[in-house]
């Protein structure tokens, strides 16, 4: 890439982007402020104050604005994060997040537009049914509400394939200077004629009212009008500063008109008349006709707002191959002149809009539409939220909101999606994830991009859990093993070992050693063997951490390892040493050094000495306690416990042996029993075998006849012995299968 390009596009970055008609801040307020001062306030919001009362109203305003501001935040947030262009919140939310985010998000929000559309004309019908006695007595027909909604729908579609964007936003001032005169009108009047609300009357609602999540359920497409003006993205001068001060102007100043139409309607209308007149405010204006032309302007301005901003969320879908469709994507990119009109995505908006408006009902499609947006404000914030705890360098927003609003404005989306309609809250998250799913299978790079968020969260989280832990560190005890091994693919019973121990009570490292000093060469064999490692991990389902480790000796690298700090945020308290006993001696004179080691770091003690049994049916674990194994044998009990937490060992038990001098034998009987009990270990006692011992005794003799058959044995060594016998206290026992030494450098209680 030149310089030249790169200077053009820091150019194009540093001022937000631009294009289209070169709007300002205006059209996105008057956007947004047109289509929450819409449909539902003039229709609806009379209903809602006549089943729930004033309280109840101010109510469904305070949990709608609950999701709304959240969100309007978001938004304001995401869009100063990037250059915005074409697309509106689809937009926004893909460079941010990405495509895959984006697309399954982005698809929700499209539907949810474009069967706006089919609301607001259901709507704008309504507007005339105050000529409905008349039309019919003029024409001898029933009156439907369709004869006016299909003509305006169509002379709509007419209108904006042939103006496009800019009809819609120069018909934005007309129709606020319209909204502003109705509700001014609205405000002056006294109310329905002979109505005198009593102390505490106005405050009710109706005998029998409809309940409070259905009322909600119907209102709450009012609310969401904020998001009208985002549509305009690739509209406007400077997207950075006209939407976030755009959508927050109209969220907050709508919020107080609706407080305020809500304390107005319930002093100036008896209950029963606001819950049975949709056009209820007209009675109470100073010049009833005003209320329908309000309407009308009202919905026709939403629902040009809305077939102007769907088409252009679904062509930046189409542009962006979200649409699991090559064709249709091409289909739906395609835009018209030098701004790119989305004539196609146009067409294919009209008829989701022409089949919704077949419905008629406002009721039935306002329910619709609020579980779309509801789902796709919860996605928004849920993202939002994980953002703000991933702190990815790549998110830069100049504008911040606050993760607990974002938080909030999640779990708010969850809750009331649920009391809404509870069979098709989870037909909504299920299909988002099924669109998700979809599209990131279906897009060639197969980006997951949830996991990148998680994987950022998942890294704050780690570094401040491991920096609470080094601060308080646990009490209990766990075990957190270290593995360094340069045969990592010539055996596997180490690594399985390992595995087994770290399932669930345990934390493991596994590190192969690559003999050599550190350069080029070495680094790309370490980071390639490592991408190895992790995937063998993964096939395995293995829960321990893989690395590797370059460095000139085994020594080396192992007092390296000694000294890494734990993965868990706690310190790392065992070394796991492993021999075949295939291994030529240099092997065994390996791992003494690499335990002379570790004892200087005060670390446990595991070495396992495996052959070619594999741990067998991995049924019988034998753990033999003998009058040398007072330090090690909490370790030695606790161990074989953890094994059988493994679904490897589901079948497995425990067989406790003790040999003891025979004076003592009574008195260790009793000690174990009480801490096989009182410990709660996976032991019976029918499974504890003591056997008195003296100087003529054959221990050696002893273990091998009663554990040949062993899948796995754990006998215990000090470094007392291992002074005296050097290697030769791993060769003994040359009858079991594989044995597991275990030596203990740290007090273990069991409790």
């Amino acid at each position: 890439m030149s310089e030249r390009t790169l200077s053009q596009g820091a150019e194009s970055e540093a001022s937000g982007g631009g294009g289209g008609y070169g709007f300002g801040t205006g059209p996105v307020f008057l956007a947004s402020i047109s289509t929450i001062l819409g449909a539902i306030m003039f229709l609806r919001f009379g209903y809602a104050v006549g089943n729930l009362g004033l309280f109840g109203a101010i109510m469904v305003i305070v949990a709608g604005h609950a999701v709304t501001i959240p969100t309007a935040l978001a938004i304001a947030e995401i869009a100063t994060n990037r250059r915005v262009e074409g697309g509106g919140e689809y937009f926004i939310i893909s460079r941010s997040f990405g495509t895959t985010i984006g697309g399954a998000i982005g698809i929700s929000l499209y539907l949810s537009q474009a069967i706006s559309v089919a609301f607001y004309m259901i709507a704008f019908a309504e507007a005339f049914s105050p000529l409905a006695p008349a039309f019919t007595e003029w024409t001898g027909l029933a009156w439907d509400p369709r004869w006016i909604s299909f003509p305006a729908l169509f002379g709509l579609i007419a209108l904006v394939l042939t103006k496009g964007a800019d009809l819609g936003v120069k018909a934005l001032y007309g129709v606020v200077v319209i909204l502003a005169i109705s509700l001014a009108l609205f405000f002056a009047g006294a109310g329905v004629e002979g109505y005198e609300p009593q102390p505490g009357q106005w405050m009710a609602g109706v005998a029998g009212a409809d309940p409070f999540m259905l009322v909600f359920a119907i209102c709450f497409p009012a609310f969401t009008g904020m998001t009208a003006g985002v549509g305009l993205s690739g509209d406007l001068a400077n997207p950075r500063r006209s939407i976030p001060l755009g959508i927050m102007g109209a969220t907050v100043f709508g919020m107080l008109v609706y407080i305020a139409l809500a304390v107005k309607l319930a002093a100036s209308a008896p209950a029963s008349l606001l819950a049975e007149d949709q056009l209820v405010m007209s009675q109470i204006a100073l010049w009833g006709p005003v209320i329908p032309i309000g309407l009308a302007a009202a919905t026709l301005s939403s629902a040009i707002g809305s077939i102007v901003v769907a088409p252009r969320t679904l062509q930046a879908l189409g542009s962006d191959r979200v649409v699991p469709a090559s064709r249709m994507n091409t289909f739906l990119a395609r835009g018209l002149g030098a701004t790119n009109e989305p004539r196609n995505a146009t067409i294919v908006t009209s008829v989701f809009a022409v089949v919704f408006v077949l419905a008629g009902s406002v009721d039935l499609v306002a329910r619709i539409v609020s579980m779309f947006f509801m789902m796709t404000y919860g996605a928004l914030c849920a993202i939002s939220f994980l953002e703000h705890f991933a702190a990815r360098p790549s998110y830069r927003p100049s504008f911040r909101s606050k993760w607990w609003l974002s938080l909030f404005g999640a779990i708010a989306c969850l809750v009331l999606m649920l009391q809404m309609d509870l069979p098709f809250a989870f037909l909504s998250i299920l299909a988002l994830v099924a669109l998700y799913t979809v599209i990131r299978r279906s897009r060639a790079e197969g980006t997951d991009d949830l996991a990148e968020i998680f994987h950022g969260v998942m890294t704050q989280a780690t570094r401040w859990m491991q920096v609470a832990l080094q601060k308080n560190p646990a009490q209990d005890w766990r075990p957190s093993l270290i593995l360094l091994t340069s045969r990592t693919f010539d055996r596997s019973s180490p690594l399985e070992l390992l595995e087994w121990l770290c399932h669930r009570y345990g934390v493991g490292t596994y590190l192969h050693f690559i003999p050599g000093l550190l350069d080029r060469e070495t680094y790309r064999k370490a980071r390639t063997t490592q991408e190895r490692l992790i995937q063998d991990a993964a096939e395995r389902k293995g829960a321990i951490f893989m690395d590797t480790m370059v460095s000139p000796s085994l020594e080396s690298a192992l007092a390296q390892s000694l000294q890494m700090p734990g993965i868990s945020g706690m310190d790392n308290n065992t070394m796991l040493f492993e021999m075949s006993v295939h291994d030529p001696r240099e092997v065994a004179d390996e791992v003494l050094r690499g335990i002379d080691l570790a004892a200087v770091a005060q670390m446990n003690l595991l070495v396992l000495r495996h052959g070619d049994h594999f741990f067998g049916t991995r049924k019988q674990i034998h753990v033999w306690l003998t009058w040398n194994d007072y330090q090690n044998a909490n370790l030695m009990i606790l161990l074989a416990y953890i094994l059988l937490g493994h679904p490897a060992w589901s079948r497995g038990e425990i067989t406790l042996y003790a040999a003891y001098p025979k004076d003592e034998v009574g008195e260790r009987t009793a000690q174990l029993k009480q801490m096989i009990g009182e410990g709660r270990l996976l032991i019976s006692e029918k499974n504890l075998r003591v056997f008195p011992t003296d100087d003529r005794t054959d221990f050696q003799r002893l273990v091998e006849a009663k554990s040949a058959s062993a899948d796995l044995v754990l006998l215990g060594f000090t470094q007392k012995k291992l002074q005296e016998k050097g290697v030769g206290v791993f060769e003994k026992h040359g009858g079991l299968r594989d044995v597991l030494f275990v030596s203990a450098e740290e007090r273990i209680f069991i409790e």
